[in-house]
C-alpha cells in the first residue's frame, strides 16, 4: 500500500506494474470494500499493465473523513490520483459500487478514458439485492452496530480460522466476509452509510447511468458478470449489452458477484483479450458536444 495526500486526506492505493509504454489499468473496488479485493488479479496482470488499485475514500486505508461520498466526488478523488501519479490515460476497470464510479469517470473526465470495463456493476438498473434496501432505510445504523458487533465478528472469525484449517473454504464468502468485518469498525461503518445512500434508497438503486451509456460506448466496452450474481442481477448486464452497439458481455459461469474473485483466471483472460484485441478510444471534447446535444434530440 502507498498513500497520497489529496486536498489534505491520505488516499491509499496499490500500484503494481510500474513501466514505461505500459498501458494503465485503473481498478476500482466496490461498496464497503477495498483494493485488496483485486489481490488475485494483480500478480496475474501486472507484467503486461500498469496497474493503480485505490482504497476510495472512506474505504480501506483511506481517510475517512471526506467531506463527499457521491460518484461524482468518488471520481473527482480518482482523477486527482492520476494527476499525482502523472498518468495521463488509462482503461478504468469497475465492480460493484466501482462500476457506477468507473462510469460517472467516464462522464466526467472523458479525455483521461481509453477503454471501459465493468464487473457486476452498479449504476446499470434499478434492482439490488433487498439487504442494500433495508440498510438504506432511516435508521439502519442501529441495526447494523449490533449485527456488526466486534464480539459477533470475532466469532465469525474464529468459525472461519475453524473451518479453515480443515480445510472448508468458501472463496464466495471472503469478499463478503471483509465487507462485513469492516462494518464492525465504527468510521468505516458512518462511511458505508453515506456511500450506500448516495447511490440505494429504499426501492433500490437510485442512480443510473443509462442517459449517459451513449458517451461510455464511444469507447471499448467490456462488461463481466457472474451467472449466479445474487447483489445485482445478471440481466443488467445483458440489458446493456443490447443497448450499446460493439459492446461485450463476458458471463463467467458459477460465480457471484466477485467473479475476480471467485475465478481470477477467466476474468484475467477475459481483461487481457479486451486489452490486446482493441485499440484505446478517445473522446474529445468536440465530439463530448455532439453526443450531449444528440442525445438530448433523441429524448425530446
Amino acid at each position: 500500500m502507498q498513500k497520497t495526500m489529496l486536498h489534505g486526506r491520505e488516499l491509499a492505493y496499490r500500484e503494481a506494474g510500474a513501466g514505461e509504454g505500459k498501458p494503465t489499468l485503473l481498478l476500482i473496488h466496490g461498496m464497503a470494500g477495498s483494493s485488496r479485493t483485486w489481490r488475485e488479479i494483480i500478480p496475474r496482470l501486472e507484467s503486461r499493465f500498469h496497474i493503480i488499485a485505490p482504497d476510495l475514500p472512506g474505504h480501506g486505508d483511506s481517510s475517512l473523513d471526506f467531506d463527499d461520498y457521491s460518484l461524482g466526488a468518488m471520481a473527482s478523488a480518482l482523477r486527482d490520483l492520476l494527476v499525482v501519479k502523472g498518468i495521463k490515460r488509462c482503461t478504468v476497470v469497475g465492480q460493484s459500487l466501482g462500476g457506477g464510479v468507473a462510469l460517472q469517470f467516464v462522464y466526467q473526465y472523458p479525455d483521461f478514458c481509453e477503454r471501459i470495463a465493468l464487473i457486476g456493476s452498479g449504476g446499470l438498473g434499478k434492482e439490488v439485492n433487498w439487504i442494500l434496501r433495508l440498510l438504506a432505510v432511516p435508521g439502519a445504523e442501529l441495526l447494523l452496530s449490533a449485527g456488526a458487533a466486534p464480539f459477533l465478528v470475532n466469532a465469525g472469525n474464529t468459525a472461519r480460522r475453524f473451518f479453515g484449517d480443515r480445510g472448508v473454504r468458501a472463496v464466495a464468502m471472503n469478499e463478503p466476509w471483509a465487507a462485513y468485518e469492516s462494518l464492525g469498525r465504527p468510521g468505516h461503518r458512518k462511511t458505508f452509510f453515506k456511500t450506500l445512500r448516495a447511490v440505494v434508497d429504499n426501492k433500490g438503486q437510485a442512480v443510473s447511468a443509462h442517459n449517459r451509456l451513449y458517451l461510455a460506448g464511444q469507447l471499448p466496452f467490456q462488461l463481466i458478470w457472474g451467472d449466479r450474481d445474487p447483489i445485482i442481477p445478471v440481466s443488467h448486464g445483458h440489458t446493456t449489452h443490447e443497448a450499446i452497439p460493439g459492446s461485450r458481455l463476458a458471463i463467467v459461469e458459477g460465480t457471484g458477484h466477485y467473479p475476480h474473485v471467485e475465478d481470477p483466471a477467466a476474468v484475467e483472460r477475459i481483461l487481457a483479450d479486451f486489452m490486446e484485441s482493441t485499440e484505446p478510444g478517445h473522446i474529445d471534447h468536440e465530439m463530448l458536444g455532439e453526443l450531449v446535444i444528440a442525445s438530448g434530440d433523441s429524448e425530446q
